[in-house]
């Protein structure tokens, strides 16, 4: 099953590392990277494949920094993104 996080702020320099970082620590290898302005949104898409599975991470303004795909991968990673932003704090 799929499933949408909104982690936090799109605008999140802290939380955007700690996402990078855990992704990159899990193995996962950044497929894509895309952003797009349309009027006063701003979006920003990077597609990683992990263990088989693709994940979307997307910071789009006004609606936060989201990340997309199978269930427990992504459950799994909201927990050691919330971890890393702890420990760093």
């Amino acid at each position: 099953m799929t499933t949408t996080v909104v982690l936090g702020d799109e605008y999140d320099q802290q939380l955007r590392t700690a996402i990078m970082q855990v992704m990159l620590q899990l193995g996962a290898v950044l497929e894509n990277r895309n952003w797009v302005v349309a009027g006063s949104q701003e979006v920003e898409t990077f597609l990683w494949q992990l263990a088989g599975h693709e994940i979307a991470v997307e910071a789009e303004t006004y609606m936060g920094l989201s990340i997309s795909g199978d269930e427990n991968t992504i459950n799994d990673i909201a927990q050691r993104v919330s971890q890393a932003v702890q420990a760093a704090n």
